[in-house]
């Protein structure tokens, strides 16, 4: 019977060099450290990441989030393409995939879905599983971000799994929050009301094409009107409502257009700095808590 080889884990210093150089097989290597639950993994994956602080934090963090079937992949690919090729940014796409409560498993599909962008030299498509987390996110999401920022990383797109009750986390995570809908889905009126929509710095009508325009055009109507009743943000943005088409490579750079405007905006009234320092001491809080749940259920008189 032959011997199974395995492949040497990497070290501090090779994982820290390949992560800053912008090797993309360090960084997968590094993100699935980071997700490990091993506590030798973890001890590694967080003394990287401290390395790698200092060059974080220079990106534009956008959060996409929107029901099952709304086309959130088919938006990323084609908004990504746009960024790669025409706005000439480097581009790193978190899609978050749910796992399965029987098999633990995942289906982890979005580099299927989008084949064009999973082979651009300038992309870089990180499927993560939920894991169980709630929040539509990865449990080591935020540290997938600092990854992938320090290895130079312009624009980060993060994918969430579909709106559901606690489909917020993410929006404590990036600094522009988008929020996809269908037009004529039946949920224009679950839209309008607190909540989701509320977080939203803007929502996108996606598949605004064929015998849909008129549809779309109406609900963005509707929208503009709903984010009307809601108080004004602290940052002085107002949230937009815009048509895309996906399908038609339609609407990606208004989308585009809008972010830069907003990254504009927090930049000279130092909303963005403000934010994320606001991020920061809840993700502080949160470790906190993770970690102390951690120790409580590894305990081996609680076990």
């Amino acid at each position: 019977m032959s011997k199974i080889i395995r492949k040497n884990e990497l070290s501090f210093k090779e994982y820290t060099e390949g992560i800053l150089s912008g090797n993309r097989s360090v960084l997968s290597q590094a993100i699935t450290l980071a997700e490990s639950t091993l506590p030798k993994h973890n001890a590694l994956a967080q003394k990287v990441i401290n390395h790698c602080l200092p060059y974080t934090g220079k990106s534009i963090r956008i959060g996409i989030t929107g029901i099952p079937g709304v086309g959130k992949s088919t938006f990323i690919e084609t908004f990504g393409l746009y960024l790669t090729e025409e706005v000439k940014r480097t581009v790193a796409v978190l899609a978050i995939d749910p796992t399965s409560e029987r098999s633990r498993g995942s289906i982890l599909g979005d580099k299927v879905r989008m084949e064009k962008l999973s082979v651009d030299k300038n992309a870089y498509i990180r499927p993560s599983p939920t894991s169980g987390s709630l929040g539509g996110v990865a449990q080591s999401t935020r540290e997938t971000i600092l990854l992938c920022e320090a290895a130079g990383f312009d624009i980060l797109l993060v994918e969430t799994v579909g709106v559901g009750q606690s489909e917020t986390t993410v929006h404590s995570m990036t600094d522009f929050f988008l929020l996809l809908k269908l037009a004529g889905a039946g949920d224009e009126l679950q839209g309008i009301k607190r909540g989701i929509i509320e977080m939203a710095d803007a929502i996108i009508i996606n598949k605004s094409d064929g015998e849909n325009v008129k549809a779309a055009k109406r609900a963005k109507v509707d929208f503009n009107r709903a984010l009307h009743m809601y108080p004004a943000k602290r940052n002085g943005w107002s949230p937009k409502v815009k048509l895309a088409s996906a399908l038609n490579n339609v609407g990606s750079e208004n989308v585009w257009t809008m972010i830069s405007k907003y990254a504009e905006l927090g930049k000279s009234n130092d909303f963005f700095e403000d934010k994320r320092a606001t991020q920061n001491q809840f993700w502080l809080t949160q470790t906190i808590e993770d970690s102390l749940k951690g120790e409580f259920y590894q305990n081996e008189t609680i076990k």
